[in-house]
């Protein structure tokens, strides 16, 4: 796995990686907005992303009636720097007659074993709390 990344201006950065696929990078500098996601945000999204395409991954597995799917993430960082996640909060939220178990096994799997994000930051001291929400459609 490798990627290449560029600097445009400012503090502005495109990076493109095996897939080919191109993420610009920005943080606000003095006097100017930024105008993409940070590298902070793109973690948290793609904490998100990964333990998210874990849980549906297996909640389909078992054939569970996910009629839809959401994450909401939040994380706190160190006030000093490197200013590093300490505490973040993942919030999964399913919408359909999931099973409430199943979807406590998918998204202990995903945390446990299957997310390499969620467990690199674990071991790196991130403490990671887990909200589960089961809703109906209306």
């Amino acid at each position: 796995m490798q990627a290449q990344v560029k600097w445009i201006d400012g503090l502005k950065f495109i990076s493109i990686g095996d897939s080919g696929h191109a993420i610009v990078m920005d943080s606000s500098t003095l006097g100017e907005e930024s105008v993409a996601p940070s590298p902070t945000e793109l973690l948290l999204q793609a904490l998100a992303g990964c333990t998210g395409m874990d849980v549906i991954s297996i909640l389909q597995k078992m054939r569970e009636p996910v009629e839809g799917f959401e994450i909401k993430v939040e994380g706190e960082r160190a006030k000093e720097h490197p200013k590093v996640l300490e505490h973040v909060k993942l919030e999964y939220i399913v919408y359909g007659n999931v099973n409430p178990d199943n979807f406590e096994k998918a998204i202990n799997l995903s945390q446990e074993k299957y997310c390499n994000i969620s467990i690199t930051l674990k071991r790196a001291g991130a403490k990671i709390d887990i909200i589960k929400t089961i809703k109906q459609r209306n």
